[in-house]
C-alpha cells in the first residue's frame, strides 16, 4: 500500500527518478546491463514485456540489415523479387526483410560433369564417347534467373553439341584425333550457354574416351586389326620403294648413258663406213680391176675367218683352228698335201659364179686339218 507522498515505485519510478536533475536512483541502480534496461522507455505505463519486444526488433533489425559475404561468394540483392544489384565479396548491407533479401552464389568453385553418349559418326559408325565439361558461373545474376536451370541446361547442350561434333567426323577421326574434335565442341558449346543465358563459363571440354559398344566390339577388333595391317603392309611398300626407286633410277641412267655410247659409236662408224665407201669408188674408178680384186680377197678372208670347216678344191672337207692361245689344244699335224685354193681369173668383166676363189702365195695364219 502506497501513501500520497511516496510517489511511483518499480521501473517507472526508478526511470522517473534518473531523469529528474539530481536524481538519486541513478546512483543506485549501479551500471551494466541492467543500467542499460533502465535507460530503456517503459511503454505502456509498466509493461516490461513491451521493452523486450522492442530490444528485441531492434537485434533483429541489426543483424538483418548487415551481409558478410564470403571471398568465393557473390550476393545478389532481390528488392521485392526484382534484381537490385550484386554484392561483392565483403560486408554489406541491405534493407530489412521483406524489403531486400539476398541470395549467395558461389562463383569461383569448379564444377564437373561426366557422361558417355552413343554417338553415330559421319561414316555410319556407332561409338559410345566420354565426355568431361568443367565449369564455373561467370554471372550470378543469369546464372539464378537467365534460365530455370543452368546446370540441367549445360548438360543437355554438352550432349547435344558432342553428339554434332562426332557426327561430322569419321570413325578413324572420333577414335585417333579428337583434340581437335573437343576444342571445337567447347567453342560450340560455350556459344549455346550465351545463347540460353545461363550465365556459367565452361573452362576445360575434354573427351578422353572413345570405343564401340560391346555387342559390337569382336567386329571393331577385326576392323582395326584389319587397319593395321593395311598400314603395316603400306608402310613397307614405302620402304621398298624408297629402297628400289633409287637403284632403277640408277640403272635407267647407267642405260641411257650406255645408249648414247653406243648412238655416238653407230654415228661415227656409219660416218666412217659412208667417208670409205666414198674414197672406195674414187678409187675404182680410178683402177677397177685392181680394186675389184682387193675387195672379193677381203671377203673371202673375212668369211674364211669366221668358219672352221673350209671344202677344197678337190671336195675334201677340211677343219682348221688358229694356234693364237697358249690355252687351246694343240692341233694335230698338217698333212703332206694341202689342196690349193685357185682364185679366180681378174679379167675386166665380173669373175664367173662357177670358179671358187682362194687364196694362194698369202699367210692365213691358220693351219687345215683333214678331218
Amino acid at each position: 500500500m502506497t501513501t500520497k507522498n511516496s510517489g511511483p515505485r518499480g521501473p517507472r519510478a526508478a526511470w522517473m527518478a534518473w531523469n529528474r536533475p539530481g536524481g538519486s536512483a541513478g546512483k543506485s541502480s549501479g551500471g551494466g546491463f541492467g543500467s542499460l534496461l533502465d535507460k530503456l522507455p517503459d511503454f505502456g505505463g509498466g509493461g516490461g514485456p513491451l521493452r523486450w519486444v522492442g530490444l528485441a526488433f531492434a537485434l533483429w533489425l541489426a543483424f538483418n540489415c548487415f551481409v558478410l559475404v564470403a571471398e568465393q561468394e557473390r550476393g545478389v540483392v532481390l528488392r521485392f523479387g526484382q534484381v537490385a544489384r550484386v554484392m561483392q565479396p565483403g560486408p554489406n548491407l541491405k534493407l530489412p526483410w521483406p524489403l531486400e533479401r539476398v541470395i549467395k552464389v558461389n562463383a569461383t568453385q569448379i564444377k564437373n560433369y561426366e557422361d558417355r553418349v552413343p554417338v553415330l559418326t559421319r561414316d555410319e559408325n556407332i561409338v559410345e564417347v566420354a565426355v568431361n565439361v568443367q565449369y564455373k558461373v561467370a554471372d550470378p545474376k543469369l546464372y539464378l534467373f537467365g534460365t530455370r536451370n543452368g546446370d540441367e541446361v549445360l548438360k543437355q547442350a554438352a550432349l547435344s553439341t558432342v553428339r554434332e561434333q562426332v557426327g561430322r567426323s569419321d570413325l578413324d577421326t572420333v577414335l585417333g584425333a579428337r583434340e581437335q574434335l573437343a576444342v571445337s565442341a567447347r567453342e560450340r558449346l560455350q556459344k549455346s550457354l550465351e545463347a540460353y543465358r545461363t550465365g556459367l563459363v565452361v573452362t576445360e571440354l575434354n573427351l578422353p574416351d572413345a570405343r564401340p559398344p560391346q555387342q559390337v566390339k569382336p567386329a571393331f577388333d577385326d576392323v582395326n586389326s584389319a587397319q593395321q595391317d593395311k598400314e603395316r603392309l603400306i608402310s613397307e611398300s614405302r620402304a621398298y620403294a624408297a629402297k628400289i626407286v633409287p637403284e632403277a633410277r640408277g640403272q635407267a641412267a647407267r642405260v641411257r648413258t650406255v645408249a648414247e655410247g653406243y648412238k655416238t659409236a653407230e654415228i661415227a662408224r656409219a660416218t666412217g663406213d659412208a667417208e670409205r665407201f666414198t674414197l672406195l669408188v674414187q678409187q675404182y674408178k680410178n683402177a677397177p680391176d685392181v680394186t675389184r680384186k682387193r675387195l672379193w680377197l677381203e671377203t673371202v678372208q673375212d668369211v674364211l675367218a669366221r668358219n672352221r670347216k673350209i671344202v677344197g678344191g678337190d671336195g675334201r672337207q677340211l677343219i682348221w683352228a688358229p694356234l693364237d692361245g697358249a690355252s687351246k689344244p694343240a692341233m694335230p699335224t698338217a698333212p703332206a698335201a694341202l689342196p690349193d685354193l685357185v682364185s679366180p681369173t681378174v679379167e675386166a668383166t665380173a669373175p664367173e659364179a662357177s670358179a671358187r676363189p682362194g687364196r694362194s702365195g698369202r699367210p692365213t695364219g691358220r693351219e687345215e686339218v683333214v678331218r
